[in-house]
């Protein structure tokens, strides 16, 4: 890495347009942000706000909201470079328009003949202590390479704007090219991912795209995952995608619901209790994976996402999808615990919680995790699969949290994952026993998966 600064530049096809009303959105959602707001809620009101915005502004807009939590620190570096530390710019409403000017500066190649409409006086945020002349300098000065941090893991935090703490824990785990890799995957807009319906018919469903003038393409690791290849929303509006022929879903939660199957045979028929349903992506495609003759028990402590899976399973009238409560798990043949964490394999698609996130709320989510496995594996019939998930990078959240609680609960033992995948994909996504699905390995976020068995009761 001879640079901080970034090499190469958005595509504008994937940048959307922008606009001042589209900068002012954006400026407003990263307010927020600052303010404490998670940034999918920030976005949605500041996109209901404002008027008049066409589709293409409104796709700038999300990007630049992403890009502005995604790039933080590298931008308030180039911000210090330029004699303009964060610290002495008072407002927080100044911080949003220098880190927008220079994020059109280093990521999208904009001059200020371009950006100026988008910021000038007045507004677009308000209060507001700069003068366009001081914006101005900013993108046309040139911009002088910083010093290079002592230390290889605050130099890739610095250039791939991730807390020192964070990337200081993954470097004791992964060599250089490794841990490049991963923040690089993490610092990049993620693409678009869908799952083939029914099972086996990917290559099906990709010719009708086509067809239909959708680009797409097929992703390795996962049997039935589908990448759209373009920046264009039209896959939305093709007859496979309102035939409920695609489902829109990443590729590590993919391979979680793969890591729920059998070792011989398939789920057909099957009892499957999905304890942490949320919005219910993973109870989704369960219900395709046990077929009618089934059942999928789904639960959440959340009531607000589990109507979104209420109705997500009404619209594709899965009827052998239920939601009681509690969830009955002595009936389940498998037990999917996808529990909340830290979500840092998810940091490309959820960027302005590597701001919030602390090396002490790792260690909570890790006594939560633990306490779930523990509250479940009692209902759990002999001989039953729990399969435990995260989508974190960190052990404290995945090995340890299995180390525990194996520890804790003998009856328990783990089932290697690699025959499950086969040897040409084991390779790729195991790690021991565990699928372990890295961001430069895996497209779209990281992921972690254990298949923990319950014993069958001992015949004294």
């Amino acid at each position: 890495m001879s640079t901080l600064w970034p090499g190469t530049f958005l595509d504008e096809e994937r940048l959307g347009r922008p606009s001042r009303r589209a900068a002012t959105a954006a400026l407003e959602a990263h307010l927020s942000v600052l303010k404490g707001d998670p940034l999918k809620a920030a976005l949605a009101n500041a996109l209901k706000d404002a008027e008049g915005l066409g589709g293409q502004e409104r796709r700038f807009t999300a990007l630049a909201v992403r890009e502005l939590s995604r790039h933080q620190r590298l931008l308030d570096l180039a911000a210090r470079t330029l004699g303009h530390p964060p610290g002495k710019i008072g407002l927080l409403e100044d911080q949003t328009l220098v880190r927008y000017v220079l994020w059109r500066r280093l990521f999208c190649g904009a001059s200020w003949a371009r950006i100026g409409p988008e910021v000038k006086l007045p507004g677009p945020v308000r209060p507001r202590t700069i003068k366009d002349d001081l914006l101005a300098r900013m993108v046309e000065s040139p911009l002088p390479e910083p010093s290079m941090p002592e230390s290889v893991p605050e130099r890739l935090a610095t250039r791939y704007s991730f807390p020192n703490w964070l990337v200081n824990r993954l470097a004791e785990l992964h060599p250089e090219p490794v841990l490049e890799a991963m923040l690089a995957a993490l610092d990049e807009e993620p693409s678009l991912h869908f799952r083939a319906r029914p099972s086996g018919t990917r290559a099906e469903v990709l010719a009708r795209l086509v067809e239909e003038g959708v680009a797409a393409e097929p992703v390795d690791v996962a049997p039935d995952a589908v990448r759209i290849a373009e920046a264009s929303h039209r896959v939305f509006e093709t007859r496979v995608m309102k035939e409920g022929r695609l489902q829109v879903q990443d590729v590590g939660s993919q391979l979680i619901v793969e890591a729920c199957r059998p070792l011989e045979g398939s789920l057909s028929g099957r009892t499957v209790a999905d304890v942490c349903a949320g919005a219910g992506g993973k109870t989704l495609a369960l219900a395709d994976e046990v077929g009618k003759a089934g059942r999928v028990l789904a639960g959440d402590r959340s009531r607000r996402r589990l109507a979104q899976a209420r109705e997500r399973a009404r619209e594709l009238s899965l009827r052998h999808v239920s939601f009681p409560h509690p969830l009955p798990l002595e009936q389940a043949d498998v037990v999917l615990v996808d529990a909340p964490c830290s979500g840092t394999g998810s940091l490309a698609r959820e960027p302005d919680q590597k701001w919030k996130l602390t090396a002490k709320s790792v260690e909570e989510f890790h006594d939560t995790q633990l306490g779930l496995l523990e509250e479940l594996a009692g209902q759990v019939k002999p001989g039953g699969l729990v399969v435990y998930a995260t989508c974190s990078l960190l052990p404290e959240e995945n090995d340890a949290v299995v180390r525990d609680f194996l520890a804790r609960m003998p009856d328990f033992t783990v089932e290697p994952l690699a025959p499950l995948f086969g040897p040409e994909r084991a390779v790729v996504l195991c790690d021991g026993p565990f699928l372990r699905a890295l961001p430069s390995r895996v497209p779209g976020g990281g992921f972690f998966a254990a298949r923990l068995r319950k014993g069958q009761p001992r015949q004294d």
